[in-house]
C-alpha cells in the first residue's frame, strides 16, 4: 500500500492528524498529488459513508463505487476536479469541486451525475486530420471538427464521453477558479489578456467587483450560468 505521513497530507483531506502516523497516498494519475483525494479517504473522512479504512477498501473492491460512471476498485485512486463519485447502492452522488480550503465534494442529483465538465488543456492534429483534445483529467477525446480552443470546456455524458455542450473561455462566460489564492471563487469573464511571456490572464468580476487570475487556474463552467452545480 502506498503511504504518506498524515502530517503532510492536505488539510482538505480532513484527517485526524494525531490518530496515527501514516495514511494512504494518492496513486499517481490524472490529478496532481495535492489537488486530489484518495478514494478511501473520500469515503471515510469526507463523505463519512464508512467508518474505517478496511470498510472503505471492502466497499471499493466490491465495485460499489463509480467514478464518472465506471466502477473503480483502487482505494488509492485519485479523485479530483469535476470528478463524479456515485454510490448507487445508497443512491448518493457527488461532484469534486474547489473551495477556499482546497477541494471537497458536494451532493448532486442522479441525473446530474451523468454529466461532467472537462477543461481542454491542449490539442493536436492527428494524421487523418481529426483533432485530439487533451483534457484536464488525463483523458483524450477525438473530435471531427477543429472548433475547440485550449482553455474551453466541454460538457460530456459519462461514462460514454459524448459531448453535450461546448463553452468557450470568452467575455461573459462563467468561470470557477481551482488553483491559487482565489481558489473556489466563481465569476464572469470580462477579458482574456495575453502577456509578454505567452501566458494569459483572465480579468473577471464577482458581483460587480473586478479581479484577475491566470488562465491556467480557471475552468469555464457555463455561458450565462453554470452547466453543473458548483456550490452547495
Amino acid at each position: 500500500m502506498a503511504r504518506m505521513k498524515r502530517l503532510v497530507a492536505p488539510k482538505f483531506w480532513r484527517l485526524e492528524k494525531k490518530k496515527s502516523t501514516w495514511t494512504v497516498a494518492v496513486r499517481p494519475g490524472a490529478h496532481k498529488k495535492f489537488e486530489s483525494i484518495p478514494l478511501q479517504i473520500t469515503l471515510r473522512d469526507i463523505l463519512k459513508v464508512v467508518e474505517t479504512g478496511k470498510e472503505a477498501r471492502t466497499v471499493i473492491n466490491s465495485g460499489e463505487i463509480l467514478i464518472d460512471g465506471r466502477a473503480v476498485r483502487d482505494h488509492a485512486f485519485s479523485v479530483g476536479l469535476m470528478d463524479v463519485v456515485s454510490i448507487p447502492k445508497i443512491k448518493k452522488y457527488y461532484r469534486v469541486l474547489p473551495n477556499k480550503h482546497g477541494f471537497g465534494l458536494i451532493e448532486i442529483s442522479e441525473s446530474e451525475a451523468k454529466l461532467k465538465l472537462l477543461k481542454v488543456m491542449n490539442k493536436k492534429t492527428l494524421k487523418n486530420k481529426k483533432i485530439q483534445l487533451n483534457l484536464h483529467d488525463g483523458r483524450n477525446l477525438i473530435v471531427a471538427k477543429d472548433e475547440y480552443a485550449t482553455g474551453d470546456s466541454i460538457l460530456v455524458e459519462v461514462p460514454g464521453m459524448k459531448i453535450v455542450e461546448h463553452v468557450k473561455l470568452a467575455q461573459g462566460s462563467m468561470i470557477l477558479i481551482f488553483e491559487g489564492k482565489d481558489i473556489g471563487t466563481s465569476g464572469k469573464v470580462k477579458e482574456v489578456v495575453a502577456q509578454a511571456r505567452g501566458e494569459k490572464k483572465v480579468l473577471y468580476e464577482v458581483e460587480g467587483v473586478g479581479d484577475e487570475t491566470i488562465k491556467d487556474h480557471v475552468i469555464v463552467v457555463g455561458k450565462n450560468k453554470p452547466l453543473v452545480t458548483i456550490g452547495g
